[in-house]
């Protein structure tokens, strides 16, 4: 399924693409899939001889992995509605779990970055390990199909999704809307308060919470906490009639 021809070139990281695959058993003999896979576009400008970075290869590793992990939800929990299927989904690809992944199979020693990014941090930062991650991933299923890519993400999902299940059933409302408005690239949710009344010593407070611009839910309570809380489950319950979009 390879298409491509690419040189191999000096290694950026105190791990070569060869040593990675030999330890985390990855399945490519011929490693230029791999070396473009772990190639930053800070690499590639400092190096004229590197033709490519990993950015498609990360395109397709993120829609194969929102495939593997949705199909793989949908069967581990067969009695769980839509919307909390696509929380769970969105929670086990979003950026941090993926980079935590990365930092799981210690892949930012093998990150090959050009000075600026190495100078930054670049082999810690959320975003280049999940980028790389994705890559990986996409370079498997370039190289040896969906199979080697589920063989790669599995071992990584199960334990993790069996974290966000707790958290998705222990934490309150309103820490469970943030994380899905930000899984979703929604950024932070607004609470506003629309009205209070009756006297200091029992006022109800009346707050409204807005997602991209939009009402997704009401609540109203003795405190503005209190109020938060009832509006952010109302969204989610919203959420959840809607499927869990927006």
């Amino acid at each position: 399924m390879m298409d491509i021809d690419e040189p191999l070139t000096e290694r950026a990281g105190s791990e070569t693409p060869a040593q990675l695959a030999q330890r985390l058993g990855l399945p490519f003999d011929d490693l230029r899939l791999l070396t473009r896979a772990l190639t930053h576009r800070s690499y590639v400008n400092e190096h004229q001889d590197v033709p490519a970075d990993n950015e498609r290869l990360e395109f397709l590793g993120d829609a194969v992995l929102d495939f593997l992990v949705g199909a793989w939800v949908y069967n581990t929990y067969p009695e769980m509605p839509e919307g909390e299927l696509t929380r769970m989904r969105s929670a086990l690809v979003r950026t941090e779990a993926l980079a935590d992944f990365s930092r799981r199979l210690d892949l930012g020693k093998a990150m090959r970055l050009g000075r600026g990014e190495l100078h930054g941090g670049g082999r810690d930062r959320d975003a280049l390990l999940c980028a790389t991650f994705e890559a990986i991933v996409g370079a498997l299923y370039q190289y040896k199909g969906l199979d080697a890519a589920r063989n790669f993400v599995m071992p990584l999902l199960e334990p993790a999704a069996e974290r966000i299940f707790v958290q998705m059933h222990t934490i309150d409302p309103k820490s469970r809307l943030q994380e899905w408005s930000q899984a979703h690239k929604l950024g932070t949710p607004q609470y506003i308060t629309r009205h209070s009344s009756g006297p200091d010593h029992a006022r109800i407070f009346e707050i409204e919470v807005h997602i991209g611009g939009k009402h997704l839910g009401s609540g109203a309570g003795p405190s503005k906490h209190v109020a938060q809380q009832t509006a952010a489950q109302n969204a989610l319950e919203e959420i959840d009639l809607n499927g869990g979009e927006n």
